[in-house]
């Protein structure tokens, strides 16, 4: 029993001793076998039997991450894993002579390696890849992998910046070795990207590879090399939200100075404050860009705005000129009154304060009626001897200002005078010309009064400025229609003065109207333009 429970315990402890005494037998093997195959070993001769043959190299690139894609120095830093498989001739040995070992890895110094190097390196340092271990079989092929950071050039096209998309070319080849004695093969058809760390501003879409033969002039051999295309697409979504989006914004706040009255004296700020912004943003682009003819899609939108920011900019000091025309300046033309009041206001639906677009057509009926009943009025003056010096400018001006109906007959022996005169009421007391009054010398009082006026004149502050009957005083009474008509001409000539720079005033406010509907549709064109030219 006892003797039974002993045995057991020491197969225990010999299987548990076994692995080691394995591995270091392994271990002794691998150091005799690194010993023979490096007692008459050169690394510094290429490992062919026949020299005449070429040595076929085997690579294959494995795209780890874009570490950085600098479009100004138009550099790509990525992070690659090299891999290159060759055989060696002089690294060979039977398995079975050394215990089973098949493999064993070794440092890379100790053998030869093919001096393959980046041909478009943009790197002030010429190391190649760390100088790792590699992995050696006992048929003589020899795998090396080494990872690499790269800085190659690449030739960036920002003609559609921030939708652009980008080719950057890796091209490997020997640096000392012809065709003849080195020969690069593919061992794959493109890169490998399954270990691919994305990037937050760049999408790989493929890596493919093509083997060049190119015969250079200084020599007659032929230089195999190859070359991988990486694939980059931009996520343009940054770009939009931090630069695209903002200037959309202030674009569209050009069109809207239009809208500014013209008294706010921010019409021409607002324009150069969206142009200063504009400015900005197109030195943000201008550093990250590199300085190439080509002009990125972005730049071309940000000119474009500019230039229309300066045009509105330029139309509305225009228009403010108009606007501060005032009554010195000349008479508004014909066809600007045609045009620009009568047909483009209403289109637009600008009027003046108090009326609607639906009351502009009925105001101008009503002032070709009281043109009408004005110029009989100038008919009936000139006719009594004494015509009317303030005729023509009332004539211009009218239709601003309607006037009441004509007294009929049998009103005509009332005239009402207020201390206050309306615009209403002083046209109708300048229908009242001296010369009528003069033959009949009756000037009754308000209507309101239902007894027969007194005799003689009397004189009142209420509603009734003045009352005659008879003829007491004919003097006082042509006196006194003679100075309410001169305040009546005199207050008319002051409204034909307002109503002269109204007229200019309502041009301008047109002009700015039809102006922001134009660059309004402008924005909305470019900015459709800009969408549809990215690829």
């Amino acid at each position: 029993m006892y003797l039974d429970e002993l045995k057991m315990i020491s197969l225990i402890c010999f299987a548990m001793l076994l692995p080691e005494v394995a591995h270091s037998a392994q271990g002794h093997y691998a150091q005799k076998l690194l010993n023979d195959l490096m007692e008459n070993y050169s690394s510094a001769l290429r490992p062919v039997e026949d020299t005449d043959r070429a040595l076929n190299v085997t690579l294959q690139i494995t795209l780890s991450q874009i570490k950085d894609m600098d479009e100004r120095n138009q550099v790509l830093i990525a992070y690659l894993w090299i891999r290159q498989t060759w055989h060696d001739a002089y690294l060979k040995w039977n398995k079975e002579d050394y215990d089973g070992l098949d493999v064993i890895h070794i440092p890379s110094s100790l053998v030869w390696r093919p001096d393959l190097v980046l041909y478009n390196k943009a790197d002030d340092d010429f190391s190649g890849p760390m100088d790792t271990n590699v992995k050696l079989r006992y048929n003589g092929e020899i795998t090396w992998d080494a990872p690499a950071i790269t800085k190659s050039s690449c030739v960036v096209d920002v003609s559609y910046f921030p939708f652009d998309s980008q080719e950057c070319n890796l091209t490997f080849g020997s640096w000392t070795y012809n065709g003849n004695q080195v020969d690069i093969i593919m061992g794959m058809d493109s890169g490998d990207l399954s270990d691919f760390v994305e990037n937050v501003e760049w999408e790989c879409h493929g890596m493919p590879a093509t083997k060049n033969v190119i015969m250079y002039g200084c020599c007659s051999d032929p230089y195999p090399d190859i070359t991988y295309t990486v694939l980059l697409q931009r996520r343009s979504s940054f770009y939009i939200f931090n630069l695209l989006l903002p200037c959309f914004l202030i674009s569209f706040l050009a069109p809207l100075g239009f809208y500014l009255p013209a008294d706010s004296g921010e019409k021409v700020s607002l324009g150069v404050t969206v142009l200063l912004a504009l400015t900005v943003f197109q030195l943000m682009v201008a550093e990250s860009m590199p300085p190439s003819e080509s002009v990125p899609l972005i730049g071309k939108y940000y000119i474009a705005t500019m230039t229309m920011v300066t045009a509105s900019t330029s139309l509305t000091i225009f228009i403010m000129n108009i606007h501060f025309c005032g009554a010195e300046a000349k008479p508004v033309p014909h066809w600007a009154k045609v045009l620009i009041i009568d047909y483009m206001s209403k289109i637009f639906c600008v009027y003046e304060v108090g009326e609607n677009c639906a009351s502009a057509s009925s105001s101008s009926s009503h002032s070709t009626q009281d043109e009408f009943r004005h110029q009989q009025i100038n008919s009936h003056n000139y006719a009594n001897g004494k015509p009317g010096k303030h005729s023509n400018r009332e004539d211009r001006h009218s239709h601003r200002y309607p006037r009441p109906q004509t007294p009929k007959p049998q009103q005509q022996h009332r005239v009402r005078v207020q201390h206050h005169i309306t615009r209403e009421e002083n046209s109708h007391l300048s229908s009242f010309a001296p010369g009528k009054y003069e033959s009949d010398h009756k000037i009754p009082c308000c209507p309101e009064d239902k007894k027969p006026p007194p005799q003689g004149p009397t004189v009142t502050f209420g509603p009734c400025v003045f009352c005659s009957h008879g003829s007491g005083i004919p003097g006082v009474d042509t006196k006194l229609v003679r100075n309410v008509e001169y305040i009546a001409n005199c207050f008319r000539e002051q409204r034909a003065t307002c109503a002269k720079g109204a007229e200019w005033k309502k041009i301008a406010k047109v002009m700015d109207r039809f102006f922001m509907w134009i660059f309004f549709i402008m924005v909305f064109l470019m900015s459709i333009l800009i969408i549809g030219k990215a690829p």
